[in-house]
Parts: structure tokens; sequence; C-alpha cells
């Protein structure tokens, strides 16, 4: 098999293993993946920071020994460091910010023998669910091109779908992994809160309802890259219940006859195309099939309070952000700093009080306390990940004038994931059904706290039922 053969058909674990034996060489691998990205990025925008020179020297040097030995891999433009590259988090705020430090997750993915040799697309601050930006431009879904891939880990998505890489760093912090792999068929697991590291620049995310991880072809990369960097930090605030075993055991360990509830209802009442529901119910029938005790339930939310509380925190955490880097380069706030949805929000955080972010924090853990105790009753909870197909872009651009339909489609897009990371519950997408229009349809599973583990049984399980790894867009 040629090298570019192999670095098409084989997962990183697949690709790992052959530096092992010594068919391939990571720099091998690294010019594979430089060329694909040449070859394919121009059409979707994904890679907005290249690192090629520097994923170079690091080859030359040598790469650490660890799991992931010479397989090339991308950072989302966002939350995370690297040494000497930017972090410009989508804005032109920080269009020139530099770090002179690596943030602990990445250390861990160096580490782990992963070549990062660029920086994957984000919107402004990760705050909308499709990745377009005025700095960095639109990034495009390999399977439409006048399609979205997703956000606010779109970059990560499109990159792992046109096959650039097989598995890229992503972030999610109200849906950020599940929606762009379900946007771009590819499986994406949110992890327990604090499963991974946010440090050492902070201890959590919007008040620790963001989380990182990755969106990956296969199941078993997803869980391995887990095993690879979960774990706290000296100075997290708080830790994930530690596993009972590698996450990398859990698949094709047979999960056993499941309790599963089936919800076709957004919990923040954003009406759901059938096509979704459609999918969700299709997998509800092949887990039958497997075994398992599926029956339809429904797990109501307060969804105005929610929503507010939701509005309120993500608020006051990017007002702050802002606030630091304009004190940081020592000037005001300018009118082309930001794009116009993001300088709605910060100026709306200037007319909320203390008391109202602490009774905000109250809601979501009370969510957390409701997910739970619906989650004593059965194993897993099964929903479709979106409430709409992919969208067109420019429909959740955060330049938008039409802000109520911007609103809208927003809603739409993280109306079955965000609960969960108010919750902090481990929840995954599955690419297990596409749209009459050929765009791919994902299917969320959704998990006790810190039980990733059944998840990526059933996942796997799924996966052999119904492979997907070998359907492509024409793209790639």
């Amino acid at each position: 098999m040629s090298i570019r053969a192999a670095y098409d058909s084989l997962d990183a674990m697949g690709l790992a293993e052959a530096v092992r034996r010594g068919d391939v060489k990571p720099a091998e691998l690294l010019e594979a993946a430089i060329a694909r990205a040449e070859e394919i990025d121009p059409a979707i925008r994904a890679i907005v920071i290249p690192m090629f020179e520097e994923a170079r020297r690091e080859v030359e040097r040598g790469v650490p020994p660890g799991p992931f030995h010479g397989v090339p891999f991308l950072l989302k433009d966002l939350h995370l460091l690297y040494t000497g590259v930017r972090t410009t988090y989508g804005s032109r705020l920080f269009a020139d910010h530099v770090a002179d430090h690596d943030s602990e997750l990445t250390a861990r993915y160096r580490r782990a023998g992963l070549v990062i040799f660029g920086k994957s697309a984000s919107p402004e601050f990760g705050i909308t669910t499709s990745t377009e930006s005025a700095l960095f431009g639109d990034t495009r879904n390999p399977w439409s091109l006048a399609h979205s891939a997703g956000g606010s880990s779109g970059g990560a998505a499109a990159a792992v779908a046109a096959g650039i890489v097989p598995a890229a760093h992503a972030s999610d912090g109200g849906g950020s992994i599940r929606i762009p792999a379900s946007c771009c068929g590819l499986f994406g697991l949110k992890p327990t809160r604090a499963r991974t590291p946010m440090g050492p620049d902070a201890g959590e995310g919007w008040s620790g309802m963001s989380v990182n991880h990755v969106v990956s072809r296969s199941v078993r990369d997803s869980a391995a890259l887990l095993d690879a960097t979960h774990g706290p930090a000296p100075g997290d605030p708080y830790r994930a219940p530690v596993p009972a075993r590698p996450f990398l055991d859990e698949v094709g360990a047979d999960p056993g006859r499941l309790r599963i509830a089936l919800q076709t209802e957004a919990f923040n009442g954003a009406d759901t195309d059938p096509e979704c529901a459609a999918a969700a119910r299709a997998a509800a029938k092949l887990l039958e099939g497997l075994g398992h005790s599926v029956e339809e339930a429904a797990l109501a939310v307060d969804a105005q309070a929610f929503a507010r509380a939701s509005q309120v925190i993500i608020a006051a955490n990017l007002r702050a952000t802002v606030m630091d880097r304009t004190a940081a380069l020592g000037r005001e706030l300018r009118d082309d700093d930001l794009e116009p949805f993001t300088r709605m929000m910060v100026d709306a955080a200037a007319g909320a009080d203390a008391a109202e972010y602490a009774r905000s924090i109250k809601t979501i853990h009370a969510l957390g306390r409701q997910v739970e105790g619906f989650l004593a009753r059965y194993d897993v909870l099964l929903t479709p990940t979106l409430a709409a197909p992919p969208c067109e872009l420019g429909r959740l651009s955060l330049r938008n004038p039409d802000r109520a339909g911007l609103i809208e489609s927003l809603g739409r897009t993280i109306g079955y994931t965000q609960l969960f990371n108010a919750s902090g519950h481990p929840s995954a997408s599955l690419p297990l059904a596409w749209s009459a229009a050929g765009l791919p349809i994902g299917v969320q599973i959704s998990g006790r706290f810190g039980d990733e583990a059944t998840l990526l049984r059933l996942a796997a399980q799924l996966e052999q039922a119904a492979p997907w790894s070998q359907r492509r867009p024409a793209l790639a």
C-alpha cells in the first residue's frame, strides 16, 4: 500500500501502528498530510494557521514515542496555546496574539506523539455554531460547499471529513464538538465536565460548560485520544470521576442490555425537522435489534430559565475576555475589533449584576441534578444531535443582519446539545443518517455523569452494526 493510500484509509491508531511496524516514517505521514491540506483546504478553509515548518522541525528533532507517534494533528484556534504560534480565537481583536507557552492539553497531545501542523478554524470566540469569521473567512462543509460545517469546531470537523487528518482537537461549550460532527458525518464525543484540563490559563471554561476533546472518524481514536489526555492538572478546581479502566478497553466491550430513553423534542422547544427525528427513530430501531430496551420519554427543562442563565454566563465571560485583551493592548475597544453579534453580547453583559450571575450558576447546577435524576431510570438518552440538517452558510454568521433569524437558527442547532454542557454529562454524536439532499445527520447519545464507558461501548457497537468510516464526501 502506498503512503498516500495508507494515509487516506487508516485512522489515527492505524497510522500509529504503521509507524511502529516501520512501514512508514513520521516525516512521510507529515508530508502526506501537508500535501492533502494543500490540495483540499483552499476549497474548505479548515486550516487558518498553517504550522508546516514548525511541524517539520518537530519531526526532525524527534517526535516523542507516545501512542500516536508520528500522527499528524490539528489544534483548534480557540483555547489551546502553542508556544510561538498565534491563537486568535477567530477574532480580529486577537489577530496578532502569540503564545509564550503551551496549554497543558497541547503538551499532552505532543507527549502522545501527535505532530501538530496547523490550527483549525473557529468562529469568533466560539459563540456561534457555524465556522464563519471576518478574520479568516468561511469554512465550508466537504459534503456541500454551500453549507456550514457546523461550529464552533467546524474547521476541525471539515478537515477530518475531507481526509486532511483522521482526528483533530475540538472543544464544546454548547455543542461545538457534536454539532460539527453531525454536520460533517463524524464521531464526536463531549466528555464529562473536567475530564480534560483547561489550564494553566484557566480552571474551567464558561463556568464549567466548556470541555476539550476531538472529532474523529473512528470511535477507537476518540477513546484512545481520551486515554492520552484525560486527568486533572495541578491546581484544577475540580476533577471528573476516575474511569474504571482505559477508555480504549471499552471499545468492543459488550455494553449489555441497556435501558435507553428516546426523545425527539428539543429541550429548548425548537422545532425538529422530520429528517432529524426520523434519524433518531431509525437509530432506536437499530438499538432494539441489537437487544436494547428503548422507550419514549421526555426530559423537560425550564427552557426560558436555562436560556437566560446561559446567556448571562457566556456574555459575562466574553466581556471579561474582551476587556482583558483591550487592557493588555492599552487601548479602548474599537468598532472594527468585533463582529456585530459579538459586540452586542459584550455590550449586553455590562447590564448584568453579580447576583444575576450567581443565580445563573445555580440554574445550570440544578439542571445537572435534574439530568442525573432522569438518568437514574435509564442508561442512555437517545435524541437527534441537531433539530435541523446543516444549514447554508450565512444564516449562523455573527455578521448576519437578520438577528432574529440567526437566533432561531442557533436554537435549532443547540436544542439537543447544550443541556449536557450545563449538566456536565458526557454526550456523543454518531453519523448514522444522511438527508435526502445527501447531507450528514447525527444521532446523539448521552449518559450518566462520568460514564463515558457506556457511551463508548454503545457507539462502538453501532459503528460495527452500521459502519460509517468508509463513507466519504466527493471532495475527499
